[in-house]
């Protein structure tokens, strides 16, 4: 199994989310997800300033096997996108837990306490 990172939440959608200062969300996808997607071939990351609702798809990846949808965690608004990957997809399958994929100034961070933390989503996937 996994070794998933305690400081990080996780959706059942299969994001890792990471509250940082000033009710800034760094999202990415986990381990898993990247494991059962394959080699990752192109992200479509939301675009700065998009505004976007708690479990609204913003983003897609895709990999030779399959795309799939990317949800936001929370509602807020889109500031940064890791525009590396647009050269570099493969960083996520490499490195899920250190490659961000977007960040949501969120509007109310309480919408965090809805994730599972490591032990739950480890339950999951199990």
């Amino acid at each position: 199994m996994p070794n998933l990172p305690d400081n990080l939440k996780y959706a059942t959608s299969h994001e890792w989310v990471k509250l940082e200062d000033d009710n800034v969300v760094r999202i990415g996808i986990t381990d898993f997800a990247q494991q059962a997607l394959g080699d990752l071939v192109y992200i479509q990351l939301p675009a700065i300033g998009r505004n976007v609702a708690a479990k609204e798809q913003c983003a897609v990846v895709e990999s030779v096997k399959t795309a799939s949808d990317l949800f936001s965690p929370v509602t807020g608004t889109i500031i940064a996108v890791n525009e590396t990957l647009a050269d570099e997809p493969e960083q996520v399958n490499d490195n899920p837990y250190q490659t961000w994929l977007f960040c949501v100034k969120a509007d109310d961070p309480s919408e965090l306490d809805a994730l599972m933390d490591a032990d739950g989503y480890q339950a999951m996937i199990a």
